[in-house]
C-alpha cells in the first residue's frame, strides 16, 4: 500500500497511499482537523501495513488518537462505527491502565511479567497488541528529540512491556529496534561506545563480508543451489547482551561478521550448510538447527560459525525465503484479518495459536513456576491497592484472592472492595479490577466457606487452607460441628437416619466420628450424605444381572447418560469419592485399565489427580438421559415483610426448580407467614442448595422439606 518514503502529515500519507478502504479513509478525514501527533500516526500506519494488518486495525489506531484528543467528538462519532472497530479502540484504551501502573509502580528490570500478563488479559482482540507495539516504536523513534528524563521513562516501559511481547510474538523487525532504542535512551554512554566500535571497523568488516559473499556465492552456484546472499546487520543491544552473558570484549565476538543465505526449500538449506562446512572449518559448539527444532515462538533457521577467509570468524545463517519472511514478521506473517467477521474454525484456531505464543515460557525467569501450564484465557489478573498483580483461575472470588495474598489475610477477611465499591465475598472479579481486602484483627474462617452451595471459594488452594485451619482446632469441636450439620440436614430434608451406620464405608472412612469430622472440614458435603440416604431409603427395582465388574468398586455409567469429548467407546465409571449425579458439573479422568472415571468438577480427589497428571483430565457432560426429576414439598416460615413472596419465588426460579403448586397463610398474632411449595428438583443436593439460599433471605426463620409418609 505504501512505499518507503516517510510522511509527517496524514494528508501526505493519504496522498502517497493512493486508494484506501472506506473505513480507513473515514478515520483519516475525522483526524484531519485535530491536534494529534501526525508524524507518529503516519509511522504507525506504515508499520501496521508492513505487518500485514487490515484496514480496520489501521483505522482503530487513528480513532484511538482522536478519542484521546477530543473525547466529546469520539463519544459523538463512535456509536456510528462498527462494533468490532469500537472494541479495537476500547482495547487500546484499556491498555492505558497498564502504562499508568508501570509509571506509578515502576518494577525492577526483569520483574514486569505480571503487567505483561495483565495487558494480554484485558486486551481481548490480539490485533490491539500489534497497534500497541507499532505505536510504541513510533514514539520511541520520535523520543530522540524529547528531554532525557521523558525518553528514559518511555524506554523503561518499552524494555519491560513492549520488547518482551515483540519477542514472544517473534516480530523481529519490531523487537530489535525497540530493544536498541530502549538501550540507547537508558544507557547512552554504553550504546555510543559500542556504536563507535562498530563504526570504526565498518570498512574492514564490509570488505570481509564482500569477499565471503563472493566466494560462497560461487561455491553454491557450482553445487546448483540457487541462493540470495547478504550481510546480516548486527544490533547494538544484542551485542551488549552477548558481551555481558559471555564476559567477552567487543574484539572477541565472532558474530560481528555475519552473512545470511536464503534458498528455495529445506533441502537446499542443508545442501548450503554442507557447502559452508566443506569450505571453512566449523567452530565446535557453534551450530544450532532451528529448522528441526524451532524456537518456541516459531523461529526457524540454521546457524553455524566457521573460520572464514583469512582465518577470521564468520557467522552464517541459512533459511528458506518463507522462513525469513516468517522470522522477520513473526505471527503477523501468518495472520490475515477478515473484513466483517471471524466465525470460521481456521480463524479461531489461529487465535488460539497466537495466544499460545503469548503465554509465558518455562525459560522466562519472571514466571512463577506454578503457572507454567495455565492458559491465559483461564485466569484473571487482579491488582492490589499497591498496584501488585496477582492472577487466579477464572471464576475465583474475592475471598480466593484474599487467601492468595496471604493465608492470614484470608482467615481474617470480612469484606472486600472492588474498584472502590463494597462487594460480597462471593463476588467474582474480572481482569484489571483493583481488589482491597477488609480484615479484622482477630478473625477466623467460617465453615460455610467450604460449602459449594454458598459459593465463597472456588480454588482448591484456598479451600485447603480453610480445612487446615479447622484441622488445627480441637477434634471434639469438629465432632460437634459435624454432628450439628448432619442433624440439621437430615431434619430440613426430612430424610431417614436408619442407614447412618453404612455411611462411613460409603465414603471410605472407618468410623462415624471420622465421617462427622470430614463433614465439618468440608471433605464430604451434607448434600452428598443426603443423597446417599435418600437412595438407600428408596426400594430397589429389580434389574438384570450386570456383566462382570472391571474394578472392585466401579459403578458403570449408562453410555446414553454421558457424552465424552474426543473419546471412543471407553468404559466409564462414576467415582466413589464424590458420587456425581446427573446434572452435577463433572469432569473425567482417564485411569490405567479402568476407562474414564467421572468426578464432580469440584471433587478434591480429582484436583489432586489433575495436579499430578493434568493431561489425563478430559471434558465430559451429561446427555439426554439426565432428564429424571423428583417432586418434593418444602415449607418456609418467615416474619412477614414487603416483597417476601416475590423474593422467595425469584430464588426458586433462579435455582431452575419448577413450581408445581404453592400455598401460603398468615398468622396475624405472631406476624409470621408459612409458605408451602411443591417443586420438581433434579436431586437432593440441588434441593439442599435451594434451602440454603431460601434460609439466607431476610426475615426467613426456617426452610425445610416436609417429611414423607
Amino acid at each position: 500500500m505504501v512505499d518507503t518514503v516517510k510522511s509527517t502529515r496524514l494528508s501526505q500519507w493519504r496522498e502517497r497511499a493512493g486508494e484506501v478502504p472506506p473505513m480507513l479513509d473515514e478515520a483519516l478525514q475525522a483526524c484531519a482537523s485535530l491536534s494529534i501527533p501526525e508524524a507518529e500516526c503516519c509511522d504507525v500506519l506504515d508499520l501496521l501495513a508492513m505487518l500485514g494488518c487490515d484496514a480496520q486495525t489501521q483505522a482503530s489506531a487513528l480513532w484511538f488518537e482522536l478519542a484521546r484528543a477530543d473525547s466529546a467528538l469520539w463519544a459523538a462519532r463512535s456509536s456510528g462505527l462498527p462494533a468490532e472497530l469500537q472494541r479495537l479502540v476500547a482495547g487500546q484504551q484499556a491498555a492505558e491502565q497498564v502504562w499508568a501502573l508501570h509509571a506509578r509502580h515502576a518494577p525492577p528490570e526483569g520483574a514486569a511479567e505480571g503487567l505483561r500478563r495483565l495487558l494480554l488479559a484485558i486486551v481481548r482482540d490480539l490485533r490491539v497488541v500489534f497497534v500497541l507495539l507499532t505505536r510504541q516504536l513510533a514514539r520511541m523513534r520520535a523520543a530522540a528529540a524529547w528531554p532525557a528524563q521523558q525518553s528514559a521513562e518511555l524506554a523503561r516501559l518499552t524494555r519491560d512491556i513492549h520488547a518482551p511481547l515483540a519477542n514472544r510474538l517473534g516480530i523481529w523487525q519490531l523487537k530489535w529496534e525497540l530493544e536498541d532504542l530502549a538501550f540507547r535512551y537508558l544507557q547512552p554512554d554504553v550504546y555510543q561506545r559500542i556504536a563507535k566500535l562498530l563504526d570504526e571497523r565498518r570498512a574492514d568488516r564490509e570488505a570481509f563480508i564482500r569477499e565471503s559473499l563472493a566466494e560462497l556465492g560461487q561455491l553454491l552456484q557450482a553445487e546448483g543451489v540457487h541462493a540470495e546472499l547478504a550481510g546480516r546487520p548486527k544490533h547494538i543491544y544484542s551485542i551488549w547482551k552477548k558481551m555481558q552473558r559471555k564476559a567477552l570484549e567487543f574484539s572477541d565476538l565472532y558474530d560481528i561478521r555475519a552473512v545470511r543465505v536464503l534458498v528455495d526449500n529445506v533441502t537446499d538449506c542443508y545442501a548450503a550448510l554442507g557447502v559452508v562446512h566443506a569450505r571453512w572449518t566449523h567452530l565446535p559448539g557453534e551450530f544450532d538447527d532451528y529448522i528441526a527444532r524451532p524456537k518456541p515462538n516459531g523461529y526457524r533457521s540454521l546457524h553455524t560459525a566457521v573460520l572464514g577467509p583469512a582465518g577470521k570468524t564468520l557467522e552464517v545463517q541459512i533459511r528458506t525465503r518463507q522462513m525469513h519472511r516468517d522470522n522477520e514478521l513473526g505471527v503477523a506473517a501468518h495472520w490475515r484479518y477478515k473484513e466483517g467477521g471471524s466465525g470460521d474454525a481456521e480463524f479461531e484456531a489461529k487465535i488460539a495459536w497466537m495466544r499460545k505464543l503469548l503465554e509465558p515460557r518455562e525459560d522466562d525467569s519472571a514466571l512463577a513456576a506454578d503457572l507454567q501450564t495455565e492458559l491465559l484465557e483461564d485466569r484473571v489478573y487482579l491488582l492490589t491497592p499497591k498496584g501488585e498483580v496477582f492472577d487466579l483461575a477464572r471464576g475465583a472470588t474475592v475471598l480466593d484472592f484474599a487467601y492468595l495474598v496471604h493465608t492470614e489475610v484470608g482467615h481474617r477477611c470480612r469484606g472486600a472492595k472492588v474498584n472502590g465499591r463494597i462487594v460480597p465475598l462471593t463476588f467474582q472479579p474480572h481482569s484489571g479490577d483493583r481488589v482491597e481486602i477488609l480484615t479484622t484483627k482477630l478473625g477466623e474462617p467460617s465453615r460455610d466457606w467450604l460449602s459449594p452451595h454458598h459459593g465463597y471459594l472456588h480454588t482448591s488452594r484456598a479451600k485447603d487452607k480453610v480445612r487446615a485451619w479447622f484441622r488445627r482446632i480441637a477434634h471434639d469441636a469438629n465432632l460437634v460441628a459435624g454432628r450439628s450439620m448432619l442433624e440439621r440436614e437430615l431434619k430440613r430434608l426430612a430424610l431417614p437416619a436408619a442407614e447412618l451406620a453404612k455411611l462411613p464405608a460409603h465414603f471410605h472412612l472407618q468410623t462415624h466420628d471420622e465421617l462427622l469430622v470430614a463433614l465439618a472440614l468440608g471433605e464430604v458435603s451434607a448434600g452428598q450424605i443426603a443423597r446417599v440416604l435418600q437412595e438407600a431409603a428408596q426400594p430397589q427395582a429389580p434389574r438384570p444381572s450386570p456383566p462382570p465388574a472391571v474394578g472392585p468398586r466401579a459403578a458403570t455409567v449408562d453410555r446414553g447418560a454421558l457424552s465424552i469429548e474426543g473419546i471412543g467407546n471407553l468404559l466409564t465409571t462414576l467415582a466413589r469419592c464424590c458420587q456425581p449425579l446427573p446434572g452435577d458439573p463433572v469432569r473425567g479422568f482417564v485411569t490405567r485399565g479402568r476407562g474414564v472415571s467421572v468426578h464432580r468438577a469440584d471433587c478434591a480427589s480429582l484436583a489432586r489427580l489433575a495436579r499430578r497428571d493434568p493431561e489425563r483430565v478430559i471434558e465430559v457432560s451429561w446427555g439426554s438421559a439426565s432428564a429424571q426429576a423428583y417432586e418434593v414439598e418444602i415449607e418456609l416460615r418467615s416474619y412477614d415483610r414487603k416483597g417476601l413472596q416475590k423474593d422467595v419465588t425469584a430464588v426458586i426460579s433462579n435455582a431452575a426448580t419448577p413450581i408445581i403448586a404453592s400455598t401460603s397463610r398468615m398468622f396475624a398474632a405472631t406476624g409470621e407467614v408459612e409458605m408451602r411449595f411443591t417443586l420438581r428438583v433434579r436431586d437432593f443436593e440441588q434441593l439442599s442448595a435451594l434451602l440454603d439460599k431460601l434460609q439466607a433471605l431476610p426475615n426467613v426463620i426456617d426452610a425445610r422439606r416436609i417429611g414423607v409418609g
